[in-house]
C-alpha cells in the first residue's frame, strides 16, 4: 500500500474516515466517498461506535493529481427522516452514472427497534441493514433519495446469506443491465456473521430499481468487502478474506476460475478507480489503483492503494 497519497483524507486525530467507494472520473476530477465520523459528536451512549459507519453520514473528496492528494468538499448525505430506515446512519456508499445523473448508493441503519433511547446497539439480532440510493445531476450534489423505502432489504426469512445484512455494493454495467453486487450475512450466524459474509448479486433495468435478487445467491463466499470491476468479457472480484481474486466470465460464477492476486496489496475495504462507472464497456481493461482504508487504533482513515490488474 501507499500511504504518501491520501493527503486530505488521511488520519485526523478524533475523525474516522473509512469504506470507500469506488473512484470516477468526470472532466479533470477525480471523486471519491466515504463514511465520515466525527467522534466528538457522537453520543456517550455510542461513543464504542465511534470507528465504525454505524454513527456516520456519507462525504466526499476530490483529487486534480490522480489520486495523489485530496481535498475534503462536505457531506454529500446525511441521515434520514426519523423513523426511516436510514435515520440512524448512512454509509458505506458507491457511485454510479447512467444516462448523465448520478447514483450513490449506500447502507442505512435505524436506532435499535424498542429502544426508548432511541440509540443503536449493533446487536447481532435485529439491527438489520437495508440498502437505499440517492440521485444528482452532478458528483458534486446535491444528492435527493429515490425513495423513502430500502431499495434492496435484507431477506426476512432469516434462514437466507442476506438475512440479516445486505450492504457494501459494486456496480456494473452488463447488456444495459445494472447489476449490483452486494454482501450478505446470515441472521442465524449471530455475532459470527462478519467471518461467514457472502456475495450476491441483484438486477435492474435501471438504476433505481426494482432490483430482483439473483435465485443462485451467494455467488461468492469469503467476501467480507465487495470490490468488483469488468474484467475482459466478464467480471472480476476481490474476495478478502481468501486474499484471492475470482474471475466469472458470465459474472456469476466465480468458482470456477480462482487466480491467486500474488500483486496485489491485500487492501481493507477498497474502492477502485474505475472509469466503466462513468463510461459503461463491454471489454474491462482491470484496474491499476483505488483507495482503502487503514484502521490504527479505532481512527480509521484512507490511503491510495495501487496494483497492476490491467488487461490489454
Amino acid at each position: 500500500m501507499n500511504d504518501d497519497g491520501s493527503r486530505g483524507i488521511g488520519f485526523q486525530k478524533g475523525m474516522t474516515r473509512r469504506d470507500p467507494s469506488d473512484v470516477n472520473k468526470v472532466d479533470d476530477t477525480w471523486y471519491v466517498w466515504y463514511t465520515r465520523v466525527t467522534h466528538a459528536d457522537v453520543a456517550p451512549n455510542e461513543y464504542r461506535l465511534r470507528a465504525s459507519g454505524y454513527v456516520g453520514t456519507i462525504w466526499y473528496a476530490t483529487s486534480k493529481d490522480g489520486g495523489y492528494t485530496w481535498v475534503e468538499q462536505g457531506e454529500a448525505l446525511g441521515l434520514g427522516r426519523e423513523g426511516a430506515f436510514d435515520a440512524q446512519a448512512v454509509f458505506t456508499c458507491n457511485i454510479l452514472k447512467f444516462n448523465d445523473k448520478y447514483y450513490l448508493y449506500y447502507d442505512a441503519v435505524k436506532p435499535t427497534p424498542g429502544k426508548s433511547d432511541h440509540l443503536f446497539e449493533n446487536n447481532s439480532i435485529n439491527d438489520f441493514t437495508n440498502m437505499g440510493i440517492a440521485v444528482a445531476d452532478s458528483p458534486n450534489g446535491p444528492w435527493t433519495r429515490v425513495s423513502e423505502e430500502p431499495i434492496l432489504r435484507y431477506n426476512p426469512d432469516g434462514k437466507s446469506f442476506d438475512s440479516y445484512r445486505v450492504d457494501d455494493a459494486s456496480l456494473v454495467v452488463r447488456d444495459g443491465k445494472i447489476w449490483l453486487y452486494y454482501k450478505g450475512r446470515n441472521l442465524q450466524n449471530g455475532p459470527q456473521g462478519p467471518r461467514h459474509t457472502m456475495m450476491g448479486v441483484a438486477f435492474a433495468d435501471k438504476p433505481e430499481g426494482p432490483f430482483i435478487k439473483y435465485e443462485g445467491n451467494p455467488i461468492l463466499d469469503k467476501s467480507h468487502e465487495v470490490l468488483v470491476w469488468s474484467h475482459r468479457e466478464g467480471v472480476a472480484a476481490y474476495a478478502s478474506f481468501s486474499e484471492s481474486l475470482e474471475y466469472a466470465p458470465d459474472g456469476l460464477d466465480f468458482n470456477s476460475n480462482p487466480v491467486e492476486l500474488v500483486t496485489l496489496p491485500k487492501p481493507i475495504a477498497p474502492g477502485a478507480f474505475r472509469p466503466e462507472l462513468t463510461d459503461p464497456v463491454s471489454f474491462g481493461k482491470g484496474v491499476k489503483w483505488g483507495i482503502s482504508m487503514l484502521d490504527p487504533g479505532g481512527q480509521p482513515y484512507l490511503i491510495r492503494w495501487e496494483c497492476d490488474l490491467s488487461v490489454d
